[in-house]
């Protein structure tokens, strides 16, 4: 692949080069590739058949994860969030013990892998606060907690110069990824003034229901506002905000036959 320069982008394909853009940039290449029919037959070719098989499970995976947090996602920007979630998750798919290649899932996988994921990568959990929290999910009782004993808001919260406010916002989800749904929820802390002041103790947790049979993911995230004329702005669409996976509760153990 290559940038295309000049003055006039082209867009299409002249002989055996194709122009397009994408977020990087005008670029082009030379066309090419294997024929699709010998790929999807040809027994050379099965490496492919399987490793695209489980490519397009994470890709499922990953819109489906996405779609159970998207309340906390309208407000976090990353152009390239799709991408990065799919190579975790076929990581998660690739931690598949029980199955053959080409068949293995989310579902067998180890979903914990995407502990630490965040989904703002300019904006990272922990360069945005350094509070030290606890995150917990208690599958039994059907919550997910996170508690911040003691923020500090100026020595513990690096706000953006423009910020005069946020908040703390968490997420929980139980996802079924072979029926492709889920049960969320969300919760958020009150708006906090970017002032220093006394520590502030916040506990926040979201309920689901209880003993449930899917794995279960804890996102904690802080959100940036402008206050103008008394009214609160989210900063930049999101630029500053981040969100992180903090806590995941694979599937609960098989029980035990004696």
């Amino acid at each position: 692949m290559a940038k295309q320069g000049g003055i006039i982008p082209l867009k299409g394909t002249i002989g055996n080069i194709t122009f397009y853009k994408t977020k990087a940039g005008n670029l082009a290449r030379e066309k090419g590739g294997v024929d699709g029919n010998r790929i999807a037959n040809d027994p050379a070719f099965i490496r492919t058949r399987e490793n695209g098989a489980e490519f397009g499970r994470a890709g499922k995976a990953g819109k489906l994860l996405r779609t159970a947090f998207r309340p906390l996602l309208m407000n976090v920007s990353d152009s390239y969030v799709t991408a990065r979630l799919t190579r975790s998750m076929v990581k998660v798919i690739q931690a598949d013990a029980t199955n053959v290649r080409g068949q293995r899932n989310v579902i067998d996988g180890e979903a914990e892998l995407l502990k630490g994921f965040e989904f703002n990568s300019n904006a990272r959990l922990g360069s945005t606060i350094f509070a030290p929290f606890t995150a917990v999910i208690d599958r039994a009782a059907g919550t997910a907690a996170v508690n911040i004993p003691a923020l500090d808001v100026l020595g513990m919260v690096s706000a953006p110069p423009a910020a005069t406010h946020f908040k703390v916002r968490i997420g929980a989800a139980a996802i079924d990824f072979e029926a492709e749904t889920f049960e969320n929820g969300t919760t958020d802390s009150q708006d906090l003034e970017v002032l220093a002041g006394p520590p502030v103790n916040l506990n926040l947790q979201v309920a689901l229901t209880a003993n449930s049979t899917h794995p279960i993911f804890l996102v904690l995230g802080v959100e940036f506002f402008q206050q103008v004329n008394g009214a609160l702005y989210s900063l930049r669409n999101g630029a500053f905000n981040a969100l992180s996976i903090v806590e995941v509760s694979g599937l609960p153990a098989a029980p035990i036959v004696p």
